[in-house]
């Protein structure tokens, strides 16, 4: 009997992974728990090459709780190698923090239940994008890809058009830091 060799699931590992073994990986974890991901900040890499055209391939994600919600929000970082480091615009003193959404698990009764066993990141829901804000209709789903390894999570980002929910993408996030910032 032949018996497959699973690939050390990695960062690194996963930015080189087919999309139908990205789907199985999400479909078989378990998203963590929102209050395990405030106080840090994950380096990001989306998947798609179209990501690099459009200057969005690697990011960076924070948590932070606020009145007892978990909340968070995403950097730019330098456009630089997947091997260099992740390099927060403009400045590392003086980040650019944009893009927030809330975190919770996914509500079996939304529309946004994609991925039950998912934790949601709903950009729509966060007060501090403003109406015209483009990032409002990001619905994103993130699950721990290894349940030994709280650090390293799995995502897949949606587009909530309407009632329509449209693929967008792949990505990973890491635990890269802690955050300091304060709302």
């Amino acid at each position: 009997m032949e018996t497959k060799t699973r690939t050390r699931l990695t960062f690194e590992a996963l930015s080189r992974m087919d999309p139908e073994e990205l789907e199985s990986i999400l479909r078989a974890g378990l998203g963590p728990k929102p209050e395990t991901l405030a106080g840090f900040e994950w380096r990001g890499y989306n998947r798609p090459a179209w990501a690099t055209l459009l200057g969005i391939r690697k990011f960076v994600k924070g948590f932070f709780v606020k009145d007892g919600k978990v909340e968070g929000y995403n950097i730019p970082p330098l456009q630089n190698g997947f091997d260099q480091p992740w390099i927060s615009k403009p400045s590392v003193a003086q980040p650019k923090r944009f893009a927030f959404f809330v975190v919770r698990p996914v509500d079996p009764d939304s529309k946004d239940n994609l991925y039950p066993a998912a934790t949601h990141l709903n950009y729509g829901e966060s007060t501090r994008n403003i109406a015209i804000d483009p990032s409002r209709v990001i619905r994103d789903y993130v699950v721990q890809v290894d349940p030994q390894n709280p650090d390293l999570l799995l995502g897949k980002a949606y587009l909530a058009l309407g009632p329509a929910r449209v693929f967008s993408n792949y990505f990973i996030i890491e635990r890269l830091r802690p955050t300091t910032w304060k709302p």
